[in-house]
């Protein structure tokens, strides 16, 4: 049997005793890639959570709710709208109310319009027990579907899907109130303030700026607001015209729409589909017939129109160009030669 020496014995046993060691299994271990994997995407989401619940309220983007987070810009609002003491503000779509408290420390009353049950829960909360609870109403649900009562002064981070509908309810709103101060979408508020000749000018330039006085007032990026629109906003301030026009709506409404149809073509052009001829023929007919006037012998629509923009120098003029007052004179051609639009 050979013989063992002590140095070899030492090293035998030394190797026994680390075979004879246990490593214990560690739950997702480091070098487990795929546990690693799966812990971070969980930590990841439940960190989401946690900061979304610790936020407040989920926003619906259906509902437009993009809520402004910085106060800056909402004292800037405040600001242009110019209130007094004594002024009633309606704020349309106050969400979360960071618009709201700075209204409310400068005007008599305010009248809160939002459609979230939720959201005008988080609002009442938040002025409850405050020195402006007495200030605050708020109306709970769509404004679109409601009569506004009276006030002075009309403040809004409107939801966009409403911008149009909201902008015309306000200028059509009786008494007159003296203006709003409105958050847009930053190419709906251009539209808004364009002029004749610029790229966005239209039907809605026309409309909204028979009624008032639209200027641009700043710019507003998107990371002003949580959660962030896709697009860029702009503030407008709208300033209704008092007295105004003693015009009717839908006829001057039906004439810029033919107009603007092909709004670079000539309005020549804009008035020769057989559509629109056919509607002012029959609207001529009926205003004559109502009128017990008789259609005179080789009654022609076609000439009826094209000679009222040829006297009024207007048949090779393009849409596109022309101011509120080239529209005012020209409607008043067509009425005097009976012709109406609606």
């Amino acid at each position: 049997m050979p013989k063992i020496t002590a140095q070899q014995l030492r090293k035998r046993n030394q190797t026994s005793a680390a075979n004879a060691t246990i490593k214990p299994q560690v739950i997702g271990s480091p070098y487990d890639k795929s546990k690693r994997k799966s812990t971070g995407a969980a930590s990841g989401s439940s960190s989401n959570a946690e900061s979304s619940r610790h936020f407040g309220p989920m926003f619906n983007k259906d509902l437009g709710q993009h809520i402004l987070i910085n106060p800056l810009v909402s004292q800037s609002i405040v600001d242009k709208a110019n209130l007094k003491q004594t002024d009633t503000v309606v704020e349309v779509g106050p969400g979360t109310g960071n618009l709201t408290v700075k209204i409310l420390e400068q005007a008599k009353r305010v009248i809160a319009c939002e459609a979230d049950a939720r959201l005008a829960a988080e609002l009442t909360k938040r002025v409850q027990g405050g020195p402006f609870q007495h200030k605050l109403e708020i109306l709970q649900g769509d404004v679109m579907k409601r009569d506004l009562p009276f006030f002075d002064v009309c403040i809004s981070n409107t939801p966009y899907q409403i911008s149009s509908p909201l902008t015309f309810k306000l200028i059509f709103h009786r008494p007159l109130f003296r203006c709003a101060v409105l958050m847009f979408q930053r190419e709906f508020a251009m539209r808004l303030v364009a002029r004749p000749g610029d790229s966005l000018y239209g039907r809605l330039s026309v409309n909204c700026q028979l009624y008032a006085k639209v200027t641009h007032v700043m710019k507003v990026g998107k990371n002003n607001f949580k959660p962030p629109p896709n697009v860029e906003s702009s503030v407008v301030k709208i300033e209704p015209l008092n007295p105004p026009p003693p015009i009717d709506f839908e006829e001057w409404d039906g004439l810029v729409r033919i107009a603007f149809s092909r709004k670079n073509k000539t309005l020549a052009a804009s008035f020769k589909p057989t559509a629109t001829m056919q509607l002012l023929e029959d609207n001529y007919k009926t205003y004559c017939a109502s009128n017990d006037i008789m259609l005179e012998d080789g009654f022609d629509m076609k000439k009826k129109v094209l000679s009222v923009l040829e006297q009024t120098g207007y048949s090779d003029s393009r849409a596109a160009k022309l101011d509120i007052d080239d529209f005012l004179k020209l409607l008043s051609a067509f009425h005097d030669a009976r012709i109406h639009f609606c």
